[in-house]
């Protein structure tokens, strides 16, 4: 069992083989071949808590070494990917990591990379690439973008539609926090100046975006997996490609450079970047 020093700095050391603690750039990290436990600042206030989150990872990495595949894991995912992505990869998770112990958590963007950073959770689905250090994303696939709007739109007859045509105050956006509202900010760029392209609504969902749009509101930005479901589009909707710079947004899952569940979040990527491919050409049963 690893003795816990206290210090202005954390220690932490075992005998051969139970795991040790090494030096890392961000403080002290449990060191077990192949299976690294997440590395951990500790100052010397915080010694006590971080005593106790270093144990945990203890406990974690004894179950990975244990038995790897029945390991718990605790996965989080954003709003705008989880009720479509999550039904096309489930099945091949449960058929292929029979065992796992899967926990989903469904937040915005910031606070699932902020628990990932504090060790509450393992990996992140997220659609925007993370700024904290420490951190280690893997693309699963680029997810192109599609503005739906009414078949009575002008825009309707087109099949592919330009940023640059979308009508002045028109796009109905996500509210903030959601990185999709970013994403269709920075496809809609325009010249300064120039009036904007946003309606003044902002929706909490994706299909509540899409009520709205069917009612005649406006325009809206949809990712692929969103409107290729199998719940069909409201009945006066239709969607068209977009073309451009900003036209997609890239999946990425991101972990913990250290995290001791290297191993089955690598299986995980497998998968998802199995069930997604391709993630391009036209979307079946589009109007």
């Amino acid at each position: 069992m690893p003795q816990l020093v206290q210090r202005p700095r954390l220690t932490v050391s075992a005998p051969q083989p139970d795991p040790t603690f090494e030096r890392a750039a961000a403080g002290y990290a449990p060191a077990v071949p192949e299976h690294p436990v997440p590395e951990h600042a500790v100052c010397a206030a915080d010694v006590d808590a971080a005593a106790v989150t270093i144990a945990d990872d203890v406990v974690a990495t004894a179950a990975t070494l244990r038995d790897p595949e029945a390991a718990p894991l605790r996965l989080g995912i954003i709003p705008t990917l989880a009720p479509y992505l999550m039904p096309l990869i489930l099945p091949e998770i449960a058929a292929t990591m029979p065992r796992l112990q899967l926990t989903l958590v469904e937040d915005l963007t910031d606070r699932l990379v902020e628990l990932l950073v504090r060790n509450q959770l393992d990996a992140v689905l997220i659609a925007s690439e993370p700024d904290e250090a420490g951190l280690q994303d893997k693309k699963l696939f680029d997810e192109p973008f599609w503005l739906v709007m009414r078949d009575t739109h002008p825009l309707a007859a087109s099949d592919v539609v330009r940023a640059e045509q979308i009508p002045a105050g028109s796009m109905m956006l996500l509210q903030d926090g959601h990185c999709l509202r970013d994403q269709a900010l920075d496809l809609c760029q325009r010249p300064a100046g120039e009036a904007g392209v946003m309606a003044d609504m902002r929706a909490s969902s994706l299909d509540t975006l899409l009520q709205m749009a069917d009612a005649g509101f406006g325009l809206t930005l949809m990712p692929h997996l969103a409107v290729v479901r199998d719940v069909p589009l409201p009945r006066h909707l239709v969607a068209r490609r977009l073309a451009g710079p900003h036209a997609s947004r890239r999946v990425r899952l991101v972990c913990r450079s250290g995290s001791a569940r290297r191993a089955t979040i690598d299986r995980l990527t497998d998968v998802v970047r199995a069930c997604t491919r391709p993630m391009s050409g036209e979307a079946p049963g589009i109007p």
